[in-house]
């Protein structure tokens, strides 16, 4: 790839960019940081060059699991820098999840994703750590990714990053030195097995399964699907990733929510779309809960019959009252998506 093709590709993208676009574009075009169109809608990003080997998968992890059954990737909700909630949220979802995924949140700073992975070991689950550009520089996502590969982690889920939410340290710089895919290639070459996440309904809608594509050649092993309206519009986009050369395995997100926060911050986010009937449904019912526990596990169903989706990713908060209430209600739905396999 060229100098040329490199900078032509970053024109206008707050996030520096080369092989855009994010996840964060809305429903209109726009950038999610910038009062305009998204520079990739009408400027491509190039072709990756060189294809990265992908290291073999660790024994007994998710993509190991995955090949013998439906698995179950569950967000790792947790109060901000408190490794005693970490821990105490480890222990209710490890035992029904094949992997926990900690966050990246764009509105609350937490401790180096180094340093939460080992307490999850610790406690007994299996990471999946979100790892995102915002926030650090090439040198220290080399050094996170170093130190998570010494942790033993799972796997790494290489994103872009969202923008760091208004009024959240605003006089501190937003970095972007690299974006997702160039992430993912790093990953890859450090040993670790990479996933991508990517957003099925977001503009341009077109040009994302073949963005599959691209990042699976920069060593990706696994695609994360961002929330989309419907079953069927995941299976459409899986076979159009597939004729677009992608193989690797995917994971579908679903949405947990019990409540009215709970849902509307899922909602909020660009890129994030939730099928708004459901969530009605659920709000209004005499017990959101447990509605809010079978709209989950109903949607997990749909997912899992799609072909080429090998697991699910239980998202979102799930509850409003803390992150054990959350982890709860999450961990009743792994148990019960994991009986209707059995």
């Amino acid at each position: 790839m060229t100098t040329t093709a490199v900078d032509a590709a970053r024109i206008g993208c707050p996030k520096r960019m080369v092989f855009g676009p994010c996840g964060g574009v809305r429903d209109d075009g726009r950038c999610e940081l910038a009062d305009h169109p998204c520079p990739f809608l009408t400027e491509p990003a190039p072709g990756w060059s060189t294809p990265v080997v992908r290291p073999a998968p660790r024994p007994g992890g998710l993509l190991a699991r995955a090949e013998h059954g439906p698995v179950v990737l569950t967000d790792l909700t947790a109060a901000p820098g408190d490794l005693a909630s970490v821990r105490s949220v480890v222990a209710v979802l490890a035992g029904v999840s094949d992997g926990l995924l900690t966050a990246e949140h764009q509105d609350q700073p937490d401790l180096p994703p180094t340093l939460v992975a080992a307490e999850v070991v610790a406690a007994g689950g299996r990471p999946w750590v979100t790892l995102a550009c915002r926030d650090r520089n090439q040198l220290v996502l080399e050094q996170e990714l170093a130190g998570l590969a010494a942790v033993g982690v799972d796997g790494v889920l290489c994103v872009t990053g969202d923008g760091r939410g208004p009024g959240v340290r605003p006089g501190v710089t937003q970095v972007f030195d690299l974006d997702g895919p160039r992430l993912t290639a790093l990953a890859a070459r450090a040993g670790l097995s990479a996933a991508v996440p990517e957003s099925p309904q977001t503009p341009p809608t077109a040009g994302r399964p073949a963005r599959v594509a691209l990042k699976q050649q920069a060593g990706a092993a696994l695609c994360v699907l961002n929330h989309v309206s419907g079953a069927a519009r995941v299976a459409a986009f899986v076979a159009a990733a597939r004729a677009a050369g992608a193989t690797l395995p995917f994971l579908a997100s679903v949405a947990v929510y019990s409540d009215e926060p709970s849902a509307r911050t899922l909602q909020r986010f660009p890129g994030l779309h939730l099928d708004g009937t459901a969530v009605e449904r659920v709000l209004a019912a005499p017990d959101p809960v447990e509605a809010g526990i079978a709209a989950a596990v109903a949607e997990a169903r749909a997912l899992l019959a799609v072909p080429g989706v090998v697991g699910v990713n239980l998202s979102g908060r799930a509850a409003d009252r803390g992150g054990l209430d959350g982890a709860r209600v999450k961990a009743e739905v792994a148990r019960r998506i994991r009986e209707e396999q059995a």
